[in-house]
Parts: C-alpha cells; sequence; structure tokens
C-alpha cells in the first residue's frame, strides 16, 4: 500500500507540472476563456476577442501538488514490519 501511495503521488505530481507546462506555465490564475487582440481590417483599431480555451494556472499546479504531498504523507502512516527474530 505505501508504494502504492508513493506511485500515485508522484505520478499526481508530474501530471499537474506537465499539464501546466502544456497548457502555457501561466502564473496566474486558472483560466476558461483566452482573449486575443484582433485588428480590424477596414478601421485599423484593435479589439479583444475572447474564445472558449483552457490555461492551467498556479492553483491548479498548487492543488496537484499538495494532493501529492498529502498522498506521499499518507505513505509513512501505518504500521511497520517487525522482524520475526527474537532475543536469546
Amino acid at each position: 500500500m505505501r508504494r502504492f501511495l508513493r506511485q500515485l503521488a508522484l505520478g499526481l505530481a508530474l501530471l499537474s507540472g506537465a499539464v501546466w507546462l502544456a497548457t502555457g506555465a501561466h502564473r496566474g490564475w486558472t483560466h476558461t476563456e483566452i482573449t486575443e487582440m484582433r485588428l480590424d481590417a477596414i478601421t485599423g483599431i484593435e479589439y479583444p476577442e475572447t474564445r472558449k480555451g483552457f490555461v492551467a494556472g498556479l492553483d491548479l499546479l498548487g492543488g496537484g501538488l499538495g494532493v501529492a504531498a498529502v498522498l506521499a504523507g499518507l505513505s509513512f502512516c501505518g504500521r511497520t514490519k517487525k522482524s520475526c527474530q527474537t532475543e536469546r
């Protein structure tokens, strides 16, 4: 069980880091809309245009790493195996 919890914690930490990096390594909050500035062809004025998209922020990265730390900590709790040797 300990090994499973540690592997799960490592996997979650790597996954949350990979998602954060893959979506742009945004150093703010997570966004579900992306705003881009567009240029009007006729007037030459820039205007914001929003579209649906996902950009993971530090809150997602921190949450994933926090849960991974809790899982890793839980792997150290519980009973340890005691040797069956008797003293003579």
